[in-house]
């Protein structure tokens, strides 16, 4: 597939409906899922993310295979039939990406086509800018990574670096306690508890200044730091639609898949069968 770079063995089912049988059989044809990102073979978070897909699918009896979509390749023509030809979406770390508006228009696909979407670390942040932009029409919207004289900043340095990490680490790194997550929210019920401990490795996170944005345009905070910190939104209004700025992949092992990922990846099953099952009627 052009502007695809394959790995190794990488649902219309709204998240409100979660309370039905957490594993279906095994199906015949492998669940697709695309990582919107420029792969770095020396990026733990990569190899992690693609790991922790199969972690779930072994959980979930499924197959599942995952495809790195280079930034730049989302700018070219044919993208969005790339997108489309994927169950679900993942938007990963690594930024800064080789094309900004590559990874904001991957982004937007998932969004404007509710396909089941996960994003962690810089995927958090750039969601956050794609909804400032493309939902609320801050136009300027950005990170201080990509121009820290901007007007409108929605992703800044760190304020309150983590103690005692190693010093070449960036200012949020390692594991951190006492995030809290909002009861009655989707991602809470994921985990099945409020309070969690994550892995995040990161230098930016939410402008405070800029929480009004993600709220007005329907992405409630649902996580939240120990400062009152924005860690992660989700977006009631779609099928499966959750961004993070810690790293559950991180902590995903074959004993014990993480309870996020294996939501991600059991809706995106589910809405592979609804849309096969569509064409069919169709």
């Amino acid at each position: 597939m052009k502007g695809v770079a394959s790995t190794t063995p990488v649902a219309n089912c709204s998240m409100a409906s979660w309370n039905h049988s957490f594993r279906m059989s095994l199906v015949t044809e492998s669940v697709r899922i695309g990582i919107l990102g420029d792969f770095n073979p020396e990026f733990r978070s990569h190899h992690a993310t693609d790991d922790s897909l199969q972690h779930a699918a072994r959980k979930l009896q499924l197959k599942v295979e995952s495809a790195w979509l280079p930034t730049p390749s989302l700018l070219q023509p044919g993208a969005a039939a790339t997108l489309d030809s994927f169950d679900g979406l993942w938007a990963s770390p690594g930024s800064p990406y080789k094309s900004f508006d590559g990874m904001l228009k991957g982004i937007e696909f998932a969004r404007v086509h509710d396909r089941p979407f996960l994003a962690t670390c810089g995927g958090f942040q750039y969601t956050l800018i794609e909804c400032a932009r493309n939902v609320l029409g801050v136009r300027d919207a950005t990170t201080a990574e990509e121009d820290p004289n901007a007007r409108n900043i929605v992703i800044y340095p760190v304020a309150c670096a983590i103690p005692n990490r190693d010093p070449k680490a960036p200012k949020l790194s390692g594991k951190v306690d006492q995030i809290r997550l909002r009861p009655g929210s989707y991602l809470a019920a994921f985990y099945g508890k409020e309070t969690i401990e994550e892995e995040f490795f990161c230098n930016y996170e939410l402008n405070p200044e800029f929480e009004w944005m993600a709220m007005e345009a329907g992405f409630p905070v649902v996580a939240r730091g120990s400062n009152e910190e924005c860690r992660a939104i989700e977006s009631p209004a779609h099928l499966f639609y959750i961004a993070t700025l810690f790293q559950p992949q991180l902590s995903s092992r074959e004993a014990n898949p993480h309870p996020l990922i294996m939501a991600f990846v059991q809706h995106v099953a589910d809405f592979r069968r609804k849309r096969l099952d569509d064409s069919i009627l169709t």
